[in-house]
């Protein structure tokens, strides 16, 4: 008697000594689907060109001829309906288990990476972000201060126009005595004292002197936080420009007037003389400007 299909499979897979894990595993093929095919169980697979299919993949395995067999089982399918046809393709694909397993893993693994690699992205975009912020703010409080450095500038100027009137005006002031004399030749004797040239004089010294001579000043500035300060005198130069630790305190003497540029305003505190100065009037956009005379 012949061994049917499944059976002579089974027997030649056993004398190679491989399980139907084995051979599931190198088809690719459900473990339950090759023990359906060795036992002839052709029903229960998803169609005759599937089973044909499996039956030359397990002979060639095997290295059995695949003809023979094929030619055994072409007379068990006939050829399918419509309906047939539908049922057949509704019918799970035949891959083995371990195949959609390993697909999940991948699948997994895949959203895995991509999950991390968004991470690393996100945190990347997060701190070149706020290093950006960084460096725009310095950039400008930078302008800022040079903007108020040129608006300031000019402020210098009045005084030197005010102080070379006053040098012009002298000669005309020491004149005075000279017409005062003139007149002493047509009044009496006693009318002499009232002559005012050092008077004159003194108010030719007092309009030169006057401009010339600036207030000094002792400005103490305590910074509560970290805050960035500059101070520049009346020539426009550059006392204080730094950036300055929480604690710490700074004291300029010079002579005014003094342009002062505070940055975070609302954590120093300003002495000009002993006396408070209050920032909140002077302060925009978080960056107080004033100037002490």
């Amino acid at each position: 008697m012949t061994d049917s299909i499944g059976a002579e499979l089974a027997r030649a897979r056993e004398e190679r000594g491989l399980a139907i894990s084995d051979v599931a595993q190198q088809l690719k093929f459900a473990p339950r689907q090759l023990e359906a095919l060795e036992q002839d169980r052709f029903e229960q697979l998803p169609g005759g060109t599937v089973v044909r299919g499996m039956v030359r993949s397990y002979a060639r395995l095997l290295k059995i001829e695949p003809e023979p067999l094929l030619e055994r089982i072409s007379g068990r399918f006939a050829a399918p309906d419509a309906g047939t046809l539908a049922a057949r393709y509704s019918q799970p694909v035949p891959f083995s288990d371990n195949g959609r397993r390993s697909t999940f893993v991948y699948m997994g693994l895949s959203l895995g990476v991509l999950v991390i690699a968004a991470g690393i992205g996100y945190s990347w975009y997060r701190e070149h972000n706020q290093t950006a912020q960084l460096v725009s703010a310095k950039r400008a409080a930078q302008a800022a201060a040079k903007a108020n450095a040129i608006a300031t500038a000019p402020r210098a100027q009045p005084k030197v126009v005010e102080v070379t009137p006053a040098r012009v005006e002298a000669p005309a002031a020491m004149e005075a005595p000279k017409l005062t004399m003139a007149k002493v030749d047509n009044v009496s004797a006693t009318d002499k004292p009232r002559v005012e040239k050092p008077a004159a004089e003194k108010a030719a010294v007092a309009k030169v002197v006057a401009p010339l001579t600036g207030a000094s000043n002792r400005v103490v500035i305590r910074c509560d936080e970290e805050a960035w300060i500059e101070v520049k005198d009346a020539n426009d130069r550059m006392l204080v420009s730094s950036l300055n630790p929480k604690g710490a305190e700074r004291v300029v003497r010079s002579r005014g007037p003094l342009t002062l540029v505070i940055g975070n305003p609302a954590q120093v505190h300003v002495l000009h003389n002993d006396h408070a100065v209050d920032l909140a009037p002077h302060t925009r956009s978080g960056i107080a400007r004033f100037t002490l005379p």
